[in-house]
């Protein structure tokens, strides 16, 4: 799996900020390997001045929305739910992933997910919440607000926009 990660992935989402969190920035990759899919996400600027030393746990899930854009009341109203194309319960969603730990506003984490491919999450949006997960509260774990979002996209149309 790790020699996939020295290649090209499969999609990526430049994740930005609400208008309220403008700091976070940072991106998510997609690998298609084995079955499944490695998602890495390298985030800066999150929220953790409380406990820079020990971090905090933010939630962050795939969503069933096509885009990021903000609408004056809510920051990003098109992300839509958690991604769950087969309805069941959280956190069984295709979408819930590992929550990412910060320190120092920083967090990189890597998971492994038979849930998806790349492919089926393209043109949907990955989304960092302001708290943890809780695993259990239906319907997306008591994860509080969105405060940074990112739109997937095919990694071939980022090498063709350069």
């Amino acid at each position: 799996m790790v020699e996939k990660l020295n290649g090209m992935p499969e999609a990526y989402a430049e994740v930005k900020g609400s208008d309220q969190y403008p700091e976070i920035h940072g991106m998510v990759y997609f690998f298609d390997v084995y079955g499944g899919t490695i998602v890495m996400a390298e985030i800066y600027g999150l929220p953790d001045e409380e406990s820079q030393e020990t971090g905090e746990f933010f939630a962050f899930h795939i969503h069933e929305g096509k885009d990021c854009r903000g609408d004056g009341k809510e920051a990003f109203p098109d992300a839509g739910k958690h991604y769950n194309p087969e309805h069941k319960e959280h956190p069984e969603h295709a979408g819930d992933l590992p929550p990412l730990l910060s320190t120092y506003g920083a967090a990189w984490n890597a998971v492994y997910t038979g849930r998806f491919h790349p492919d089926d999450v393209t043109g949907r949006t990955v989304i960092i919440h302001k708290d943890p997960d809780d695993f259990h509260t239906q319907p997306s774990g008591n994860s509080g607000e969105m405060i940074a979002c990112g739109e997937i996209r095919e990694w071939a149309l980022q090498e063709m926009e350069k």
